[in-house]
Order: C-alpha cells, then sequence, then structure tokens
C-alpha cells in the first residue's frame, strides 16, 4: 500500500499516512488527527472507501485545468477537518473502473460517501467555501 506524509498541523511531526487504514490516522508523536488526503487507483478503492468518516472521492487528470484549481482547495480542506474528513484523489486516466463506477462522465467530479453509499456529488470546480458549506452540512447530519 502506498502512503503520503502528512505533517502534523499540532507539532510539526511527518507522518505517514495510508490509504487504507482502520480508525483514523493520528500524529505518532502528539497524537492529535491528521489530515486524510490520499491517491487511490482501481484495486484499493473498495478499500480506501472503507472507513467510518465522510469520504470525498475526487475523480480529477492531470490534463484537466479546473481539476488542478481544485486539488489545493482539497488539500486545504483535509487540513481543516482533519480526523473528519478522508479525501480520496482517484486519477481517471489511470482507473477507468473508479470512473465508471461514480459515473465521472466530466471532471472534475467530487463525490462524498458515508458507509459506502453516495451523499452528495458536485461536477466542476467550486470555491472553498462551496465545498466547505457542503461538508459542513453533511458533517452535521
Amino acid at each position: 500500500m502506498s502512503a503520503r506524509i502528512a505533517a502534523c498541523g499540532s507539532c510539526g511531526t511527518k507522518n505517514r499516512v495510508p490509504v487504507v487504514a482502520s480508525g483514523r490516522p493520528q500524529c505518532a508523536s502528539c497524537h492529535e488527527p491528521l489530515p486524510w488526503l490520499v491517491d487511490a487507483t482501481d484495486d484499493n478503492l473498495a478499500a480506501a472507501l472503507d472507513t467510518s468518516v465522510l469520504v470525498l472521492i475526487d475523480l480529477w487528470a492531470p490534463w484537466c485545468g479546473p481539476c488542478r484549481m481544485v486539488a489545493p482547495i482539497l488539500q486545504r480542506l483535509s487540513v481543516r477537518y482533519a480526523g473528519r474528513i478522508k479525501v480520496v484523489k482517484v486519477n481517471v486516466d489511470d482507473n477507468p473502473r473508479a470512473a465508471a463506477r461514480f459515473d465521472a462522465r466530466s471532471i472534475p467530479t467530487l463525490v462524498m460517501t458515508r458507509g459506502g453509499r453516495t451523499v452528495a456529488r458536485i461536477v466542476g470546480a467550486q470555491p472553498e467555501g462551496v465545498l466547505a458549506q457542503r461538508i459542513d452540512g453533511l458533517l452535521a447530519s
């Protein structure tokens, strides 16, 4: 399994954050929640979505300008909602089964799931405030 390196917002310690994990990632030093932003593939997507937190799936492609605009927003949201959401990035060019599963006909497509069920879907680039408002509403429900 691949992992990303995430710096703890509390103490600065760099931690490996795996695609698949039980529970929620936390800092090895201070035990504060870590941003959970991972890259998934067709092969590990099902396992990546198997979590108790709200999952925001970013279906994107490297050649897509709006996708590149949304990427830093999703990074900031993963930090803002550390311990409460998991951001899963899926390159649709390399992972056609995931694109088909979530009917990504236009990108970026953002799909939010809870317990394996789709609870929201956003097609196209949106400002950070709009995405945060949508996440807040889903976390409150």
